[in-house]
């Protein structure tokens, strides 16, 4: 085999290291510019000069961030969990049976996906008002109970698994719901948790639907709370930077408990 020259070597770990320098140092801005105070927060100092905790106290002030956070990863983590279970049923219905529409069924879920959730804001708003679930953490999420995404990436999983366990466990007199969960579900579990993390992901960064449904800040998810910041007459540049830092850290802690998974998900899945 050829050997890669060391100069080569060189450039291309030069070029890793910019580019993930390139990455992480708008990071490393928003939490240095949380420490910083007033007359600092336009320099260009790469350190805070006066570190200071104010903006960290004027945000968990002038917001409820603690209330905030909680509804933000209760809205992520029953997105999440609809989203897995509706995937699942209508993937292994997809793959499971063989019915008259079929292929018809699967190019309407397949467009769907294709569909921006802008052009069905508004009658899911009357809809969500009609049912009264304003300023409800269920009127946020049910509208994102089923994902189009994550029953095309489990069709594809499913379709991949020998069809021939399926029926030999269904001729040993297992249930249709046992042959998922005590035959499936085992031998996909990386593929479940890979889609289950972008979903939170996507979940977690959700902005438009909450601010229509909660007008209230104590009912919102921590990204509404982060407009608080921004308006019209003065930009509160430095509680918003130590804001928006509290806000990233369930994400952070989220990565390094489960980096590789991560990685493995947006290898296997791509960047939606």
């Amino acid at each position: 085999m050829k050997r890669t020259p060391p100069a080569l070597k060189l450039i291309q770990h030069g070029l890793l290291v910019a580019m993930s320098a390139a990455a992480i140092f708008p990071l490393y801005w928003m939490i240095i510019s949380s420490f910083k105070n007033e007359s600092e927060i336009f320099t260009s100092s790469l350190l805070p000069l006066h570190p200071t905790w104010s903006n960290y106290k004027y945000a968990f002030t002038e917001m409820p961030i603690i209330r905030m956070l909680l509804n933000s990863l209760g809205m992520s983590t029953l997105m999440t969990a609809f989203q897995l279970a509706t995937s699942l049923l209508a993937a292994y219905a997809l793959v499971r049976w063989r019915f008259r529409g079929q292929t018809f069924i699967f190019m309407l879920l397949s467009l769907t996906w294709l569909i921006p959730f802008q052009s069905i804001m508004i009658p899911n708003y009357v809809l969500v008002n009609q049912m009264g679930l304003n300023e409800q953490l269920l009127g946020i999420v049910i509208p994102f109970a089923v994902s189009a995404f994550g029953i095309l990436s489990l069709y594809q999983s499913f379709q991949s698994f020998p069809r021939v366990l399926i029926e030999a466990a269904s001729i040993d007199g297992q249930s249709d719901f046992g042959i998922l969960t005590k035959l499936i579900l085992p031998n996909i579990r990386s593929t479940i948790a890979s889609l289950g993390i972008i979903m939170f992901i996507n979940s977690w960064n959700e902005y438009l639907w909450p601010m229509l449904i909660t007008k209230k800040m104590e009912n919102a998810p921590l990204q509404i709370g982060l407009k608080l910041f921004v308006n019209s007459d003065t930009n509160m540049w430095g509680s918003l930077m130590a804001a928006t830092t509290v806000s990233c850290l369930p994400i952070l802690l989220l990565y390094l408990t489960l980096q590789r998974q991560i990685v493995d998900s947006f290898v296997r899945f791509g960047i939606k």
